[in-house]
């Protein structure tokens, strides 16, 4: 089993330095807002995907009037025990290391500790736009798949030099027309295997969100989620060649991957017309439960699992569904973060759970 026993964190958030020892399965962290409860399951994803889970730039992580952070984690997989440490420096290099071996690319790491975060803006997955989306199918796939988060990563890059080629094109009224091609070859190439992923794994994936939908909420609301992509009306090379002067005037790549999304009705209306929040709430656990169990599947073992405040946004039954589902039917490490230590204490007993409670104090 996959299992934090430890962290330290220096000068990260709001943690000038403190070490944190976790002896059990089932990790409460309670206390009121502004403690750091956040910030600690944070410092828990960057040791399994090397960024944070709520802001992109590395340097929001750093403490007010600090120079850089580390993070160290010690985690057991099995067997084996491992020291994972992330580094910020002072220039704002950051480094990476797994018992002293430096990664020379992040990429490398991404799928080898897996996690999954729930936390309290993940509604925009539901409400939000198509990148909402598209970055939650993409963080799974590329947890279960090395070539697939390569070939992401190559599609971004030629994807961008597409675009900075059509901009120079309008700026200078001259298109460089092989060099054109030549992108347009890459990026169908990487596209086409990013989408048949996406299409494979969307087959079976939906099916077990509905699932879970209907086990969380305990209704059988007929929720329908579908796969939207361009590629699955014309090829990729015929909608680049078909939009090109569109994507000249336009000075930007119109089709492609990029656009995907996913669908999501109930009762032949968009879902996030017609929901309430209780079903929003529950459809929200639904795909981060499948996203658990198909890491699990793949991998042989369950990902870490970090619950952020989801106390304040299901109701007691949904709430009791889904810590049974995670506690007690899987067997992975769960951390739990809550502002009232009574309400932790009083889910954990009721479910018969042997748990650690950690109780921090606003600074």
């Amino acid at each position: 089993m996959l299992q934090f026993s430890s962290i330290k964190l220096t000068q990260f958030r709001n943690y000038s330095f403190q070490q944190f020892s976790f002896n059990k399965r089932i990790v409460g962290i309670c206390g009121p807002n502004g403690s750091g409860k956040t910030n600690l399951l944070d410092a828990l994803y960057y040791l399994c995907f090397t960024k944070s889970y709520f802001s992109r730039a590395d340097s929001t992580s750093v403490q007010q009037g600090s120079n850089g952070f580390r993070i160290d984690g010690a985690i057991n997989n099995g067997p084996e025990a491992l020291q994972l440490v992330c580094i910020l420096r002072e220039n704002g290099r950051k480094e990476f290391s797994v018992n002293n071996e430096i990664y020379k690319k992040f990429s490398l790491h991404i799928g080898k500790y897996p996690g999954v975060m729930i936390a309290p803006d993940d509604v925009q997955l539901i409400t939000g736009s198509s990148e909402e989306r598209r970055s939650f199918i993409d963080t799974i796939l590329s947890q279960l798949s090395p070539v697939y988060l390569d070939h992401l990563i190559k599609y971004g890059k030629v994807l961008q030099q597409r675009n900075g080629l059509l901009k120079a094109a309008a700026e200078h009224q001259r298109l460089d027309d092989a060099l054109l091609d030549i992108l347009d070859e890459q990026l169908i190439g990487l596209g086409n295997a990013i989408f048949e992923a996406r299409n494979s794994f969307l087959r079976d994936f939906i099916p077990l969100v509905q699932e879970q939908y209907i086990s969380i909420g305990g209704d059988n609301d007929q929720v329908e989620l579908t796969y939207e992509s361009q590629l699955l009306k014309a090829s990729f090379a015929h909608l680049l060649q078909q939009n090109r002067q569109r994507d000249l005037y336009l000075q930007r790549t119109g089709q492609g991957i990029h656009k995907d999304d996913i669908d999501i009705q109930m009762q032949q209306q968009p879902f996030k017309s017609v929901a309430s929040q209780g079903q929003r709430k529950s459809l929200l656990f639904a795909l981060k439960l499948a996203e658990y169990l198909v890491i699990k599947n793949k991998k042989g073992f369950p990902p870490i699992l970090l619950l952020d405040d989801v106390f304040e946004k299901l109701d007691e039954q949904r709430m009791s569904n889904l810590l049974h589902k995670v506690c007690n039917e899987e067997n992975g490490q769960v951390f739990i973060t809550d502002t009232h230590k009574e309400r932790l204490q009083d889910a954990f007993s009721e479910l018969g759970l042997d748990y650690q409670l950690i109780e921090l104090s606003k600074c």
